[in-house]
């Protein structure tokens, strides 16, 4: 009797060991979805930060009357836009 009472209670306990690992491999896979969903959210909102920022530069480029201020301007705002979207793919790349 002793020897199928532990064998039930072996069962039992692999059987919610098992219930709780799945429960728990459920729960990351929700945590990993909500912080990649985070993640490309943050980079929406820096993304558009550095376009509105980028505008500004070219619209204050072309504002200028003088042409090396213009284009000093000019170039950095282009600098920005090409390593923001270098950064921003490479993050949105490994939120994948």
């Amino acid at each position: 009797m002793s020897s199928d009472a532990g064998a039930e209670a072996a069962a039992n306990l692999t059987a919610a060991s098992e219930e709780a690992t799945q429960r728990i491999r459920e729960l990351t896979e929700r945590f990993i979805a909500s912080a990649k969903a985070a993640g490309n959210q943050s980079l929406d909102a820096y993304e558009k930060s550095l376009r509105t920022l980028v505008e500004f530069q070219e619209h204050a480029a072309g504002a200028s009357q003088l042409d090396w201020v213009s284009n000093i301007a000019a170039a950095h705002a282009k600098f920005v836009s090409d390593v923001s979207a270098a950064y921003v793919s490479a993050a949105r790349d490994m939120l994948k």
